[in-house]
């Protein structure tokens, strides 16, 4: 028997060919090989090739050269482990998928407790007291009633500054005063008359805050047309880097990446000031943003499916959102007050910890309902075409980067109305930025926006503002409830001084 050729790594074909070269040329017989059987095209049938014609295919050369020992034995690599950074590799879905199934049965028990210790709490009924303490009085919807006789103001203070009746500084003067009513006037109702209810108070307040916002952009705008119409007489251009609150027809924008919403659009273009009118000013109020325009991109048509589909999303989470908070916020939030009241620093940092979570839930919930749902429904209804309510704030690595994108139209408007003119009065970029963010992020949020940005970035400052929404929501509520609480439940049963320091 002919030595045996070696067989390490090769394959079904370059072994039978080798073999059966060499046996041929020693006139001996190869017994098939075990790869023979996988390849039986290769071996049924008489061979043919007599020794020589063996030993010449040989020098020729297999047709697949066979593998040096080294390479064939070798089954290592320079490589890192996956979850070495350095590795390159991000695939984590798998994972996610774990921590989104950990986060479902971690939940499920924690309302399974909830179940068990308190009941059923979820009351729709009980909803309506929320926003009427006497069904005869009904103060919030007042207040809101009221609001239409300051934007009505401002409308015809616009109308008499556009033919010349009143100066602009007479203009600005009757602008300052109607807006500085719209902020001060609810508020005080809301602090005076006591059957508002505080649910009813912050709808209210919102309302006015919308308003005063949106009659800002439009006296500004206006303002620019009138700019406009007196260079254009004066035979001036429009200066550099302001804005043009008047476009062309070819100039006016249209939705974004939905060829469908804008084909065959045929949109009137509104000069100033023909844009001076009732259904204009209530086309502005009622559409979902904040910054002014006179020719608003809009779309040809009403999509009744999808709007069909944000009315349920609204009545769905509407529904959800006040079944949360009855059993899971309202229970954690009373358990809350006494340690509040007696200080007990371990029981508060439970009880936060506790709310975070449910806290939290309502809030994402909260933004996909409001932003997303109630916007876009009230924007098809208006046919109004610039859905842009949101950014992706869920990648935000700094606090400053959030304020920029979870509120689209509030940055909008501070971007337009108090960012662009702050820069043309020849402030610097950083003071004009600060600016922004103090009207947007207010100023408990400037300590941690320079946290954030100075000491994480990437990944790790992603999940500091992930904590700080999760954990500061949670410490506002507790910090407003109690105090609401000390004003109105213990206050009339204590003396004047029960509620100060013992000397």
């Amino acid at each position: 028997m002919g030595p045996r050729p070696c067989l390490w790594g090769a394959t079904g074909r370059s072994t039978v060919i080798l073999s059966q070269a060499l046996g041929k040329a020693q006139g001996q017989s190869i017994e098939g090989s075990v790869d023979d059987i996988h390849q039986p095209e290769l071996s049924a049938g008489p061979q043919t090739t007599d020794g020589a014609a063996g030993l010449a295919a040989l020098e020729a050369g297999p047709a697949f050269p066979p593998p040096q020992p080294a390479e064939v034995c070798s089954c290592h690599r320079v490589q890192d482990s996956l979850f070495s950074s350095d590795s390159g590799f991000s695939n984590y879905r798998g994972i996610l998928n774990w921590c989104v199934v950990m986060l479902i049965l971690s939940n499920a028990r924690l309302f399974l407790e909830n179940l068990i210790k308190y009941g059923i709490l979820v009351d729709p009924i009980q909803v309506v007291s929320l926003f009427l303490k006497d069904p005869y009085s009904w103060p919030a919807l007042c207040l809101v009633i009221v609001a239409n006789a300051f934007a009505l103001a401002a409308l015809q203070v616009e109308k008499r500054l556009a033919v010349g009746a009143l100066t602009e500084n007479m203009g600005l003067l009757l602008h300052a005063t109607n807006l500085a009513t719209v902020l001060c006037f609810p508020a005080a109702v809301a602090f005076l008359v006591e059957s508002i209810t505080p649910v009813g108070s912050v709808l209210a307040l919102l309302v006015y805050t919308i308003l005063f916002l949106k009659l800002f952009s439009y006296r500004d705008v206006n303002l620019w047309c009138r700019e406009r119409r007196g260079r254009a007489k004066a035979g001036g251009g429009w200066p550099a880097g302001a804005p043009a609150p008047n476009p062309s027809p070819s100039a006016l924008p249209m939705a974004s990446g939905d060829k469908k919403v804008n084909r065959g659009l045929v949109q009137r273009v509104v000069s100033y000031p023909d844009n001076l009118t009732h259904r204009d000013l209530y086309y502005f109020l009622f559409a979902p943003t904040l910054c002014y325009e006179l020719n608003f991109p809009r779309s040809p048509r009403i999509r009744k499916r999808f709007l069909l589909r944000r009315i349920f999303e609204m009545l769905f989470f509407t529904q959800l959102q006040v079944g949360l908070i009855q059993q899971w916020m309202v229970p954690t939030i009373q358990n809350s007050m006494k340690p509040f009241k007696d200080m007990d620093y371990s029981r508060i940092i439970e009880r936060l910890l506790k709310l975070a979570v449910p806290n939290h839930l309502i809030w994402l919930i909260f933004f996909y309902w409001f932003f997303h749902s109630c916007l876009n429904a009230v924007a098809e209804l208006m046919q109004f075409a610039d859905r842009e309510f949101y950014r992706d704030w869920w990648n935000s690595e700094s606090v400053t980067y959030f304020w920029q994108n979870w509120n689209i139209p509030v940055h909008k408007w501070c971007n337009r109305h108090f960012y662009k003119p702050m820069l043309r009065r020849g402030t610097s970029k950083w003071v004009a930025r600060m600016g922004v963010f103090l009207a947007s992020a207010f100023f408990h949020e400037i300590p941690l926006a320079w946290i954030v940005s100075r000491f994480f970035r990437g990944n790790y400052g992603n999940a500091a503002v992930w904590l700080t929404l999760i954990i500061g929501q949670p410490v506002a509520v507790l910090m407003y409830v109690h105090d609401y609480y000390v004003l109105n439940h213990e206050a009339p049963h204590a003396g004047p001084s029960s509620l100060l320091p013992a000397p």
